[in-house]
Order: C-alpha cells, then sequence, then structure tokens
C-alpha cells in the first residue's frame, strides 16, 4: 500500500469533540516548531497539503488528513516555539496530551527530530513521554540533505545515543527537499499499521 494515490485534508480541532470518528489506524506526526513537519508532510504525500511557513509554530491546531481511504495522518502542533507566550505554548501542549490520552485508533507516532543537530531536552521529553503512555513511535531525522555521508551515520549514532534507543530501533533519515528517505519510511509505516 505505498502508493498515494489519494489524499484527503478531513479537518482541523481542538478538543477530543471536534475529532473525526475513529475509524481508521491513525499516525500522528510530531516534533519541534522549526524541524521540518510541513515540508515532511508534503513530501509523504507527494503534493502540497500542509502549509509550510518560513515563521515556525504556525501549526495551532490538530490537522487530520486521510490516505487512500485506509489510514489517518495527523499533524500535531510543534512543540518549544519560544516566539510565542508561554500561556500558548502551554495551550498546544495541553491539546498535544489531550490527544495522546484519548485517541483510541492511534497506532504510531512518527517523532521529527533535527538531523543537523542533537535532539534536545525537549525532543528526549518527548520520548520519555510517549513511552510513559505506551505509544509506539519510531523516530525520523529531517533535512538530512544538509549532511555529507559520513555525517548521516555520526547523526544516527547521536540519535540513538541522545535519546537512548536501542540498535534495532527505526531512525529514519529523510530529506522533504531530495525525497530522500521517504518511501523507506513509508513502506515500514504502512506496514506497521496493517500488522498492528
Amino acid at each position: 500500500m505505498s502508493v498515494i494515490k489519494k489524499v484527503q485534508f478531513i479537518k482541523s480541532a481542538v478538543n477530543p469533540k471536534d475529532y473525526p470518528p475513529p475509524k481508521y489506524p491513525e499516525v500522528a506526526i510530531v516534533g519541534r516548531s522549526n524541524v521540518g513537519k510541513s515540508s515532511l508532510i508534503n513530501a509523504i504525500f507527494k503534493r502540497k497539503i500542509a502549509k509550510v511557513s518560513s515563521s515556525p509554530g504556525k501549526t495551532r491546531l490538530i490537522n487530520f488528513f486521510l490516505l487512500n481511504d485506509k489510514v489517518s495522518f495527523v499533524d500535531l502542533p510543534g512543540y518549544g516555539y519560544a516566539a510565542v507566550s508561554k500561556a500558548e505554548r502551554e495551550k498546544w501542549r495541553r491539546m498535544i496530551e489531550k490527544y495522546f490520552h484519548t485517541r483510541e485508533n492511534l497506532a504510531l507516532v512518527i517523532m521529527l527530530v533535527d538531523s543537523r543537530h542533537e535532539p534536545t531536552k525537549l525532543d528526549v521529553m518527548m520520548k520519555e513521554w510517549l513511552e510513559s503512555l505506551g505509544i509506539p513511535y519510531i523516530v525520523v531525522a529531517t533535512k538530512a540533505d544538509k549532511l555529507n555521508q559520513s555525517e548521516k551515520a555520526k547523526t544516527i549514532k547521536r540519535i540513538r545515543q541522545t535519546l537512548d534507543l536501542p540498535k534495532d530501533f527505526p531512525v529514519f533519515l529523510t530529506s522533504a527537499k531530495e525525497g530522500t528517505g521517504i518511501k523507506e519510511l513509508m513502506s515500514y509505516v504502512l506496514d506497521y499499521v496493517s500488522l498492528n
């Protein structure tokens, strides 16, 4: 099912009562505000469906998409963006928390980190949070086009060390710009969702 036949934007929501019915297995995408989330979503779907902004922190709602009438993808607000007020950041945190706690069809979380930098304290906290809630997740490093070949191997090693991930834990290096790693990522995600 790795062929992208049909992608629909379903709706945006803030509260669980406004989420679409939990009809399909759901894959949520989460990451820091400037990690390149919208660009990755557009690369996954092979079309401009998520708004890419030059100023981070634009996703202020939970956005639901449907792929091939079979799998729901969810774009969660970015975390840790300093230029918005503390109250706004707290609102986003509660929004994400409610989603994680109430979404019964959530099958997998794609956690994004920036391949050019070591995962931040917030990334470590997100990883620990997902584990404490028992939510399956994988780690995807974005912006890999900025790295040379030797840096790529070092980056994966550094991500595993900082996030304390086992050797066989799935970590994908991707570039939305060049399309690198997108096919492998989608193949893994869709296989995982269909098997679980």
